[in-house]
């Protein structure tokens, strides 16, 4: 068993963060396996050092532990290049110039409306049909979901998570409609989107067991099938429920009321919070 915690630092760590952090561990070690952190900081625009030195403190005052070196997806963009070059090698990408503000007039008609899928707005595919030649700087990078539905008809996963746990199936050709041609190559960053970086990197460590928020459930289907479109294994997901404030909203980065550090800074030590989770 190998489980991850993958934060961003973009922001302070929150209890949501910590409760999934701890779960993921609790886990591993339950199975004699290991626990990994990685930073997911390809969002260079909003990472900063100070808030990875913060990430690695607050972890360690909750008692996490892991093994060095960490991964950090910035220092590895060759890696993401290289997945991005063998899907386009099998046709399944084409080059995208749309802004958000395209995008918005081009779903503007009124019998269109505006779908919305796990990754966003659905693309109403303007640039499909462009070739790879025609790639230009600032160009983003999409999936052709249709040709990906072609040569992978259905998947499946385990998901062991409270709110659904079983076997799930996923029929690609449903993905058409419902997350249409999600951006794999950033134009805003020159890098790879989340989706196919994270795949890459659970492949790259092993990871058995990935373990997060249910909000990410829905995206689950978008990286079985970039597994699959890869030759990586799909691993065993585990969605935990969120942690949220009084009024029902789901913690953010934002919400520094309830960052660990402020928690940290009233008084409270890691037993306390550990135990706020259930867990020691």
């Amino acid at each position: 068993m190998i489980t991850r915690f993958a934060p961003s630092p973009t922001g302070p760590l929150h209890l949501g963060h910590a409760f999934s952090a701890l779960t993921g561990q609790a886990r591993a070690q339950a199975a004699g396996g290991s626990f990994l952190l990685r930073i997911e900081d390809l969002d260079r625009a909003r990472s900063r050092p100070e808030w990875e030195a913060q990430i690695f403190d607050d972890l360690h005052w909750l008692g996490c532990r892991w093994p060095t070196p960490v991964r950090r997806q910035s220092d590895h963009l060759a890696d993401y290049e290289a997945a991005l070059e063998r899907l386009a090698a099998r046709g399944l990408l084409y080059p995208c110039s749309c802004t958000r503000g395209d995008i918005r007039a081009a779903l503007s008609a009124p019998q269109e409306g505006v779908p919305v899928g796990p990754d966003g707005i659905v693309y109403p595919g303007t640039c499909r049909g462009r070739p790879m030649t025609s790639r230009r700087p600032g160009d983003a990078l999409r999936l052709d979901m249709a040709r990906a539905a072609e040569l992978v008809a259905r998947l499946a996963f385990t998901e062991t998570g409270p709110g659904h746990a079983g076997r799930h199936e996923v029929r690609t050709a449903e993905l058409v409609e419902s997350a249409g041609d999600i951006v794999l190559g950033r134009r805003d960053t020159g890098s790879v989107a989340y989706h196919l970086a994270v795949v890459h990197d659970d492949a790259l460590q092993g990871v058995s067991e990935v373990v997060r928020g249910a909000d990410l459930f829905e995206a689950t289907p978008l990286q079985v099938l970039l597994q699959a479109l890869l030759g990586l294994p799909t691993p065993t997901y585990h969605h935990h429920d969120l942690i949220r404030d009084a009024q029902g909203r789901r913690l953010a980065k934002r919400d520094d009321a309830r960052a660990i550090a402020t928690y940290r800074a009233e008084g409270m030590s890691p037993a306390e919070v550990r135990r706020m989770f259930g867990f020691d």
